[in-house]
């Protein structure tokens, strides 16, 4: 199985976790897809946007008729988008998706959202962080797909932000469907509430306006807030394993299983491959420090990066030296210094399935990376729920 991080193209993460059951590599998938898009939101007034990379490398979105629109390059930087892409749902709207990789599904209330174009062309995408980005003061998410010759995987995420509340569904031609309901209405506020009332800097990951909250950043992008926070726990951690084994199953049998000691301040394994001690900040991101992932990197690292970094994230290092096999899911954030961002995420999701930090696809064997995917795609169904 490749990880979210990469099938998506996000980063060149792979081999995360065991094969995924009903996993296609045989037959093609179709040319197109069905999107179905369905407004449970209560606002009449829900916008629809489409994007990502064709097979040759081309930024596509899908115009507001449904039609492929490929942009070209502009003369300078921040030019509004020529074409109006904005696919209206009104109370719903199927429209047909090409096969493309990388792409997101934005899904926005009450109003447009504005993209523009850099040379190249680049899409600027709408900005959660910048606050005099047009997009900033408005309601809206995204899920994340991509489509090619092998199958369709989509999922909603929130490693960046809770936000508007999203569901997706996959049905598909003979393999069966599948559902991931997402958080309930509500549920930005209660997260709010929750990280608020969990004190330190945590309620300062929520954003607002005029009192109202917005959404609520995942802590990897206040990590400044976070300096040393973990330091305890990483310390602890260090100490344990300087003194016994620490068990990694890559989950891929081709590779097998890794053994590592921390001798000389970094965790070696008996592959070799080394890692120091992280920050707080490389946990939050997974992808910095010593779980960056850089250009000629082995498989072997590849496979450790995840584990280690979701173990550090759920913070089960210290009572568990067999990862993931030996993984409890009742006691992943029981540690008064964890991720509680990904801890108050996954307790109020219904099917506790949803990505909270870039390697939630980490597992022992249940699902929690709130996931869909198949090789004979027919309709995935986007349901946009209540603020």
């Amino acid at each position: 199985m490749l990880s979210r991080r990469a099938f998506l193209g996000l980063s060149a993460a792979a081999l995360t976790a065991p094969a995924w059951p009903g996993f296609v590599t045989a037959a093609a998938t179709p040319a197109t897809f069905t999107l179905s898009l369905v407004n449970n939101s209560g606002s009449g007034t829900v916008y629809a946007y489409v994007t990502g990379t064709t097979p040759d490398n081309r930024l596509v979105l899908l115009a507001a008729d449904g039609s492929p629109y490929y942009p070209s390059s502009p003369s300078g930087t921040l030019t509004p988008l020529p074409v109006d892409c904005a696919i209206p749902v009104g109370s719903g709207r199927q429209v047909s998706v090409p096969r493309m990789a990388g792409a997101r599904i934005y899904l926005v209330t009450d109003s447009k959202l504005d993209f523009f174009l850099n040379p190249g062309p680049a899409l600027v995408h709408p900005s959660f962080l910048n606050t005099s980005d047009p997009n900033f003061g408005r309601q809206w998410s995204f899920a994340e797909f991509t489509f090619n010759d092998t199958q369709l995987f989509a999922n909603i995420s929130y490693v960046d932000f809770v936000a508007l509340p999203l569901g997706i569904a996959l049905s598909t031609t003979s393999s069966g469907s599948k559902s991931v309901p997402g958080l309930p209405s509500g549920s930005a506020a209660a997260v709010a509430s929750e990280l608020s009332a969990q004190g330190s800097n945590w309620g300062q990951l929520a954003q607002t306006s005029n009192g109202r909250v917005l959404r609520v950043l995942s802590a990897h992008h206040k990590a400044d807030q976070f300096a040393g926070y973990l330091d305890g726990y990483l310390d602890q951690v260090w100490q344990k394993y300087s003194g016994q084994q620490l068990r990694i199953d890559s989950q891929n049998p081709g590779l097998g299983v890794f053994t590592g000691t921390v001798s000389g301040g970094s965790l070696t394994f008996d592959n070799g491959e080394s890692f120091t001690k992280p920050t707080t900040a490389d946990v939050w991101s997974c992808d910095s420090g010593p779980f960056a992932i850089t250009a000629g990197a082995s498989l072997a690292r590849k496979a450790i990066i995840p584990r280690l970094a979701a173990a550090l994230n759920r913070t089960t290092l210290l009572a568990n030296a067999n990862q993931p096999d030996g993984e409890d899911p009742a006691q992943f954030y029981r540690n008064a210094q964890t991720n509680h961002y990904a801890r108050i995420v996954h307790s109020r999701l219904p099917d506790n399935r949803g990505y909270a930090f870039p390697y939630d696809d980490v597992t022992p064997g249940p699902d929690f990376s709130g996931s869909v995917f198949a090789g004979d795609p027919e309709v995935l169904t986007v349901t946009v729920n209540a603020f």
